[in-house]
């Protein structure tokens, strides 16, 4: 089943993004019970160089210190702060600077090997939900939002409903494969390019067809989930020189199986959906916003309009601002 929705207002302002992509996704919350999860865009406010971690760290006796200890090795930490989660972990949410783009992955990397035996090839350490140290991301131009529960739940929890923002995708989470914890919820992002997300409903059934070539080409996975080789894919495609339309256009060609998703960027947002239509997509749009949503439930919980439209079998929609 699974969940998707993604929201855009045209004017490039920043609107209430938080409150109503928590609407769309309650409305959504049947199609998946497992976890939820938003990236919203825009309102970030950060300096060019700058970015924001969030670290999943165990409660005990010194980790964070070590965690900071690391980061503060590689680069001052300029802010930071203590988000109370479920279980026996807390979220870790920092801002810091860095010189390039590329130095964030090795930096969330280094931060995941602490406390983590489980390690992949190269020294990447393979996420785990038992791992003491997961980085769940960094972003410069959207804030990430994932966790196991409700939609309401895991509003209330982060203040999801006071994010402001221009454009927002997010995810309701049934599991077919994978874990069940805040890692594996969506959205799933890369640091191929800056600030690439994705939310996905359905199966990639040629999952490892397409992953071995990126991963030939350098790509570093950190779990087995397909989302996770769909947002590669894409993130390889728009380092490469398509444009957006072009590469989700590629992806239908390329992937096989049930799917249909959605790619948030810093621009916009866009889906596709597989040749035989087999999972549900369906778009609407008035003079001040662009939505899509796997129900037409969701898209009445921000516009009113009986306008909607079925995105066909193969076809891929963009609006970018």
């Amino acid at each position: 089943m699974c969940g998707i929705a993604g929201i855009v207002y045209k004017d490039k302002k920043l609107h209430n993004v938080g409150a109503d992509m928590t609407k769309m996704l309650h409305a959504l919350q049947h199609r998946g019970p497992d976890s939820a999860g938003f990236a919203i865009y825009g309102g970030m406010g950060l300096e060019d160089n700058e970015y924001i971690l969030n670290i999943q760290v165990a409660d005990k006796k010194g980790l964070l210190h070590t965690v900071q200890d690391a980061i503060n090795v590689k680069t001052p930490i300029k802010e930071d702060e203590i988000i109370p989660s479920v279980e026996d972990s807390f979220i870790y949410k920092c801002k810091i600077a860095l010189d390039d783009f590329h130095d964030l992955k090795p930096l969330i990397t280094s931060i995941d090997n602490i406390g983590s035996g489980n390690k992949g090839i190269n020294g990447y350490s393979v996420a785990n939900a038992d791992n003491d140290v997961i980085v769940l991301n960094g972003s410069h131009s959207f804030q990430m939002i994932k966790d196991v529960g409700s939609v309401y739940e895991i509003a209330e929890r982060y203040d999801t409903r006071d994010v402001k923002g221009t454009h927002a995708i997010g995810h309701t989470r049934f599991s077919t494969e994978s874990n069940v914890d805040r890692y594996h919820a969506h959205p799933f992002q890369t640091y191929i390019v800056k600030d690439i997300t994705v939310v996905h409903n359905g199966q990639i059934t040629n999952y490892w067809k397409v992953r071995d070539p990126l991963e030939r080409k350098g790509h570093k996975f950190e779990t087995n989930n397909d989302t996770e080789c769909l947002v590669h894919y894409i993130a390889d495609k728009l380092d490469t020189g398509y444009s957006l339309e072009e590469a989700l256009e590629q992806s239908v060609e390329d992937m096989d199986g049930p799917f249909s998703y959605i790619i948030g960027t810093p621009n916009g947002i866009g889906i596709a959906k597989d040749k035989l239509g087999l999972r549900p997509g369906i778009m609407a749009e008035n003079d001040d916003v662009f939505a899509i949503a796997s129900e037409e439930i969701a898209l009445h919980e921000v516009m009113d309009t009986q306008e909607v439209e079925q995105i066909s079998p193969g076809e891929v929609r963009v609006y970018e601002i």
